[in-house]
């Protein structure tokens, strides 16, 4: 038995405490700021479960954030350790095992050995339960989770942790510690950039920086009718210049767009903030790294060489994934000095910083772009001062008056973190699975949810009747009957997202025509999801043929969905990527596919690896024909090759 004393360091007080209740086979539940030191108790988790003999899933909502984890408990577990995340299977039946969120939640209704040996489940980023768009499985993963298993959620401050922790308790029928923290470790210095000057203290900025020419959300102001708010520029020399004079590098400079990103990083080579000798050190590392990686020959990696002599480079979802993996593993080094970004580095990814800049307050929230939350502002501020380095963090944020008002700056920085709400809306294949053991009896599942817990008693009536009407469409389109799953039925329940369109096609012989290059082409119109730039490409006579045909089921699916009034519809099949797959999975180089697509390399391998991982949810979803499972196999050698290959960049 081991204790809080017997770390090498002095633990926090919060550390402290979440440590004895997981010593005392407690569910914990750490709300702490970003950057506290969670991860710690998460080592302990880990370390007590193999005590004990038993397993531990460690799961994580980004790829990238499995990624890192699963290298850092391989240092510390050598052989322990394994991976699953859809793309990448690396031993998974090792005691410690790292997974998406997505793939623990499926795994759950298979009542695999896996879980069965599990002690303990790791729930790390749990405010994820807030995202309109996966939130809901992340709700089913806790919902779901045996009673046995103890669980460990990690979640950045929020307001209605109590109410979170009642609900888990009740869930689970044993007794969930609260641990929270609202002091951070090393404080933060905020920083305001306006009309081109600086601003340390929010009156002058009202003052100086606001005086007068306030955007305020309402119809009648000037600004609203079209009339122009004079501003000055904010000068990102000025900024650079700053952030070197009084020491606050290295940086992290939070952009919302991938191209702004690149052009800022273009801009800021008229800076070096490297010695000769760190210039040397660094495109040293950089070509190591290349080399590690298979990256020499890229364009992109060349492309970044000039920056990353200065001390600069950028980080976005559209690069290539192990060039992300150069960049972040040069931020580590310490001579990477600047680093423009999308938010996708402040997900967990253990990448602290002096500084932290937000290029602005808004970004795209699904619909539209919007003020950041609280939340959001603070899983990248957090990233701001090295704990055991740093005094402080110093937080800047560029401020133009004519898109943002004062107040709405205020609640950005200073207000209070916007609580967690549920997101349940169970789908198919969940409710699928579950009617395998439950029958209709799984009705009976909605009142242990979140969303009750949260609800009123009339959202909580909407809700229960949208799960009857699911019941109602599956039961009357042929999925499940009073016996149980139909063939169909249990075919959907393994296609978790796109389970609907991939059942009706199987069930109307369309996949059983397809070869493997075409069944890849089809996968990849469910997982492709267009942007309003996105590159209108010319289709085959063949592709074309299977365009209309999707189509046609895809109006199908939403016309019983809608007659049962069962909302969000399935999304449409989209096939602007339908030329690059074809060309990739009948052997052309990664370089070449460009012209076919307007996708950027990293948009491109990510719905590349979601097909590879849809393709492998088809093998298991169809044990009763081989010639399926054998034309899905031979699909998945085609398209899951080179740059494409997960398992390949992780292991390198």
């Amino acid at each position: 038995m081991f204790s809080p004393s017997d770390y090498p360091f002095a633990l926090d007080a919060f550390q402290e405490e979440a440590i004895r209740h997981i010593l005392a086979d407690s569910s914990v539940l750490v709300s702490a700021p970003t950057g506290a030191g969670k991860t710690v108790i998460a080592e302990c988790a880990i370390k007590h479960a193999r005590r004990q003999g038993l397993g531990v899933i460690y799961t994580a909502p980004v790829k990238a954030l499995s990624n890192q984890k699963y290298r850092d408990f391989k240092e510390l577990y050598p052989g322990d350790v394994g991976i699953v995340t859809g793309d990448v299977s690396i031993q998974p039946d090792a005691p410690i095992l790292i997974m998406t969120t997505e793939i623990y939640r499926n795994s759950l209704f298979e009542n695999s050995k896996r879980i069965r040996d599990t002690g303990w489940v790791i729930f790390d980023e749990i405010h994820y339960l807030n995202d309109p768009e996966r939130g809901t499985v992340w709700e089913e993963a806790i919902l779901f989770t045996p009673e046995n298993i103890r669980l460990l959620a990690l979640s950045a401050t929020v307001p209605n942790v109590f109410e979170l922790a009642d609900w888990m308790r009740q869930v689970h029928g044993h007794p969930i510690q609260i641990v929270t923290e609202s002091h951070r470790p090393v404080p933060l210095k905020f920083t305001f950039q306006c009309q081109g000057q600086f601003f340390e203290e929010s009156k002058d900025l009202k003052r100086w920086g606001f005086g007068g020419r306030e955007r305020w959300e309402n119809p009648h102001h000037r600004h609203a009718r079209g009339f122009p708010v004079k501003t000055k520029p904010n000068r990102l020399d000025a900024l650079l210049k700053m952030l070197r004079e009084k020491e606050q590098l290295p940086c992290i400079y939070f952009v919302f767009g991938r191209k702004r990103a690149e052009a800022l990083a273009s801009e800021a080579m008229l800076f070096n903030f490297l010695s000769t000798a760190e210039r040397q050190e660094i495109l040293a590392l950089y070509d190591r790294l290349l080399a590690r990686y298979s990256l020499e020959q890229e364009i992109s990696a060349k492309e970044m060489r000039p920056l990353i002599e200065l001390g600069i480079a950028y980080h976005h979802a559209g690069m290539l994934p192990s060039l992300k993996e150069v960049v972040e593993q040069m931020f580590t080094s310490r001579l990477l000095k600047l680093i423009f970004t999308t938010e996708t580095f402040a997900l967990g990814i253990n990448m602290p910083a002096r500084s932290v800049v937000f290029d602005e307050l808004q970004k795209f929230y699904g619909t539209g772009f919007k003020n950041l939350t609280t939340r959001d502002f603070y899983q990248m501020a957090g990233r701001a001062g090295r704990r055991g380095m740093d005094d402080s963090g110093y937080v800047l944020m560029r401020i133009n008056p004519a898109h943002i008002a004062y107040p709405e700056v205020m609640r950005v920085v200073f207000g209070e973190p916007e609580p967690i709400l549920s997101q349940f809306n169970a789908a198919y294949a969940t409710l699928l699975n579950l009617f395998r053991t439950m029958g209709f009896g799984l009705l009976d599942v909605y009142p242990r949810s979140l969303h009750c817990f949260q609800s009123s008693r009339k959202k909580q009536k909407e809700a229960r009747h949208l799960l009857e009407r699911k019941m109602a469409l599956l039961r009357d389109t042929g999925y499940l009957s009073e016996q149980g799953l139909s063939e169909k039925g249990e075919f959907a329940s393994s296609l978790f997202g796109y389970e609907f369109m991939l059942a009706e096609m199987h069930q109307g012989g369309v996949l059983s025509t397809l070869d493997p290059v075409h069944l890849c082409v089809l996968l990849s119109s469910f997982v492709f999801e267009p942007r309003k730039d996105t590159f209108e490409p010319k289709l085959s006579p063949s592709v074309r043929k299977l365009s209309r045909l999707a189509e046609e089921y895809h109006q199908g699916v939403c016309a019983s969905e809608i007659r049962y009034r069962v909302y969000p519809l399935t999304k449409a099949p989209h096939f602007q990527l339908a030329p690059a797959i074809e060309a990739w999975a009948r052997g052309m180089e990664f370089d070449s596919l460009f012209r076919l697509t307007s996708c950027d390399e990293g948009e491109l391998i990510r719905n590349f690896r979601m097909v590879i991982q849809l393709l492998r949810e088809l093998i298991h979803a169809e044990p009763t024909q081989p010639a399926l499972i054998q034309k899905a196999q031979r699909a998945l050698t085609l398209i899951n090759r080179d740059i494409v290959d997960a398992e390949k960049q992780l292991r390198a």
